[in-house]
């Protein structure tokens, strides 16, 4: 590598080569939604697994995206979900000295950033204990590192999840149904919160999970195109307003519009409207299907119990 090759790693490396270049990706570039946060999602990559490399971190230390951005949803302004996972062979001040190195330079820009230090054995107990870690962690996406730790990881949480699903799933319920309640039903508000209200992008997460634990799965039919919806919408809105925020409010209807290339405020809300109805549907279905299955797996005890389930199997011949 010549001296300015590698004078040119270093600068983009830096935090203003990669503040330019996500000004320029959000600003300049004529890019879909989706488009544009999965190329912000790679780009931030890229940015912190040079910061990473040049942590210079000891053997058994992954950097891992979790949450949105392990799904490289990456919003204008979503926070960095990132989690700093080692083996615990490693000296604790090696350790911390890595994640110096990374979580600063993500400070300095103003980003926000979600971070944890971790085993994997304390991952899965705090997942164990905590059911949002344990969701942020079914999207978990290895950034640099050690992939073998990231892999064996994700292995582990999902059969966790798997395991645990009679359980987890009725708590996952209950949390959708406390968000509704506060936060209502997205369609029908006129301000409506584009991730925690009923139909929003909680929801299509916890319909992931659902998914990932193979107990039942939702109706496919417009979910993903109703998710993308919403994700485009509150990207237009972080352009819009500048800020990290999630209420699409009438102040700022006409403007979200505009940036999406639509007529009105109006034709707005009726795309809105329609991802939620969507994903609401798919949301009753999906748990009636849930709630369905574990009744089952209930009765099946006491049915066995009844009908001689004491009793050996029979003998059976060609």
């Amino acid at each position: 590598m010549t001296s300015l090759d590698q004078r040119q790693e270093t600068e983009d490396a830096e935090p203003e080569g990669y503040a330019a270049a996500r000004l320029r990706l959000l600003h300049e570039n004529a890019q879909d939604g989706r488009a544009r946060r999965q190329a912000l999602a790679t780009l931030t990559d890229t940015w912190l697994a040079e910061l990473f490399d040049a942590a210079a971190p000891p053997r058994g230390v992954a950097l891992v995206a979790v949450g949105g951005y392990g799904r490289g949803e990456l919003s204008p302004r979503s926070d960095l979900d990132l989690l700093l996972l080692h083996d615990g062979r490693a000296e604790p001040a090696a350790v911390a000295a890595v994640a110096d190195r990374v979580w600063y330079p993500v400070w300095d820009l103003g980003l926000a950033l979600d971070h944890s230090v971790r085993t994997p054995d304390e991952a899965r107990k705090t997942a164990g204990e905590d059911l949002k870690v344990h969701l942020g962690l079914l999207d978990a996406r290895h950034v640099a590192g050690d992939l073998g730790l990231t892999t064996a990881l994700r292995s582990t949480v999902f059969a966790d999840w798997r395991n645990q699903a009679p359980k987890r799933l009725p708590a996952l319920h209950e949390l959708c149904t406390e968000r509704a309640e506060r936060h209502g039903e997205l369609r029908f508000l006129l301000e409506p919160d584009l991730k925690e209200a009923r139909g929003g992008l909680r929801d299509a997460t916890a319909l992931r999970a659902v998914a990932a634990s193979w107990l039942a799965d939702a109706p496919r039919a417009g979910l993903d195109e109703a998710r993308r919806t919403l994700l485009d919408v509150r990207d237009a809105l972080h352009l819009a307003t500048g800020r990290a925020t999630d209420r699409l409010t009438l102040q700022e209807q006409d403007q979200v519009a505009a940036h999406l290339g639509l007529l009105d405020a109006d034709a707005l809300l009726r795309q809105v409207y329609e991802a939620a109805r969507t994903l609401a549907y798919a949301g009753d279905v999906t748990w009636r299907e849930v709630q369905r299955v574990l009744r089952a797996r209930s009765l099946r005890p006491r049915l066995r119990a009844v009908f001689g389930g004491g009793r050996g199997a029979p003998e059976r011949t060609p």
